[in-house]
């Protein structure tokens, strides 16, 4: 319960409270139970909200508005027979009641039956003096049926009603999308700006589409716009920071990502982005300070640890990026990208176990790249486990079928078992797809060095 409430601010709840602390009954009248109600649903407090509406049918046992309350609890519980059961009273007292069809929708909207639900939908629009909402609901139900068109239809409505409703404008860019009709999204937000000039939301998202369709003059200015209606617009920061660095304009990009950064708390993202264009200068130490900032951020920041083992590894510095890349598996276990960087790392340093392991792990994660197998292959090899080399090349031949590199490392594994036999075998079943001269041993020259 709120204890800190009082008297003057809701005398109705305050004197509610009261009432369920010192177990008297009190009389209330139907309005105040409601707004009692709509209290504690907003909070939701739902143990204090059925209390309510207990009382409150007790007092007026046939309230409407009060009986749609309880089926509405109801419906939150997924109750939906009980509820369905007390709308059917409802429609008898009051049938052209909108909230009777609106409670009617959710039932069968959660139940996957959208049809149904748009049907009671549109039979509340026909008692509504507001539809908005009512428009917002049935381009949800669309939404679910991936009927975009007519989805897009209502939230265009909203929109139009509203030029503030922005969880209606993302639903009806998304429909735009779905529809890839990028030309017809950009002619509608330009009319809604003619509304609303100053539309930050519709600003940012219009040059977003102008980016796709490659006319980055035109994104950029709708960036600038996006910042001129709120100068605190975060996103439209970055935005333009991305697309200043698409147009070679990188210190200008870093402009922008700073900027960004004064009006949030450290962001992984942009700190991994202004590394990137410290990069592209070639300012190594400022670039390795930020994507190091962006990893200690958010240790999960895959790209971040890619971007600064890449870096130690065209370096050379082998030594640096085995330390960061077995830093990053800590908490990124089941990235694929940097086992396999960790297997290319690992291989250049000549440890093959490490190597194998990364293969494996990578394998095992989904990876099914015949680099990985091969390179699995080789470092056993490297490591005179040619049993397991046979084994390892016979699964990855399951997927990369007369594959001649994986029948290759195969026949090579048979000759140095002395199954020189298996071999021939094996090579003959490649040597008429590609255009090969000399013997076996010429194909394995670094084989027969081991």
């Amino acid at each position: 319960m709120f204890d800190n409430l009082s008297e003057d601010t809701n005398p109705s709840l305050f004197k509610f409270e009261q009432m369920l602390k010192t177990n008297q009954v009190l009389f209330f009248d139907a309005i105040e139970f409601e707004n009692i109600i709509h209290h504690y649903i907003d909070f939701a407090q739902f143990s204090l909200a059925k209390k309510a509406v207990k009382m409150g049918m007790e007092q007026h046992p046939q309230n409407v508005d009060l009986m749609l309350l309880k089926s509405e609890i109801l419906l939150f519980d997924g109750s939906f027979k009980e509820a369905e059961e007390i709308l059917v009273e409802v429609e008898r007292l009051s049938p052209d009641h909108e909230e009777i069809f609106l409670q009617r929708s959710n039932i069968f909207s959660k139940k996957k039956d959208h049809s149904k639900a748009i049907d009671l939908l549109h039979k509340a629009l026909e008692v509504t003096e507001e539809p908005s909402e009512i428009w917002n609901l049935l381009g949800m139900e669309y939404l679910f049926l991936e009927d975009y068109i007519k989805a897009k239809q209502y939230f265009l409505k909203c929109v139009k009603e509203n030029d503030l409703d922005y969880q209606s404008l993302y639903n009806l860019l998304y429909c735009f999308e779905q529809l890839e009709e990028n030309i017809e999204a950009i002619k509608t937000l330009n009319e809604l700006l003619e509304i609303n000039p100053y539309s930050e939301v519709a600003w940012h998202n219009l040059g977003k589409l102008y980016v796709k369709i490659n006319k980055y003059e035109e994104a950029l200015s709708a960036f600038e716009f996006a910042i001129i209606s709120d100068d605190c617009f975060t996103g439209a920061y970055i935005e333009k920071g991305k697309l200043l660095e698409k147009m070679g304009r990188i210190n200008q990009a870093i402009d922008n990502y700073e900027y960004s950064l004064n009006f949030n708390e450290p962001n992984a993202f942009v700190n991994h982005r202004i590394g990137l264009c410290h990069l592209k200068l070639g300012n190594d130490k400022l670039a390795v300070q930020y994507l190091k900032e962006s990893i200690k951020l958010e240790p999960n920041h895959e790209k971040s640890w890619l971007a600064l083992i890449n870096f130690l590894v065209e370096r050379k510095d082998f030594l640096k990026a085995q330390y960061y890349v077995r830093k990053s598996l800590q908490p990124n276990a089941d990235s694929i990208e940097l086992w396999k960087k960790s297997t290319q790392i690992h291989y250049q340093m000549n440890l093959y176990e490490e190597t194998a392991i990364g293969c494996k792990t990578s394998i095992e994660l989904g990876d099914n790249e015949l680099h990985t197998w091969t390179l699995w292959m080789d470092s056993l090899m490297l490591i005179n486990d040619w049993q397991k080399a046979i084994e390892i090349g016979e699964q990855a031949l399951e997927l990369h079928q007369k594959n001649p590199a994986v029948l290759y490392r195969l026949a090579g594994c048979k000759i140095r078992l002395g199954h020189k036999s298996e071999a021939h075998i094996i090579f003959n079943q490649i040597k008429d797809k590609i255009n090969i001269s000399g013997g076996i041993d010429h194909l394995f020259p670094e084989l027969v060095k081991l």
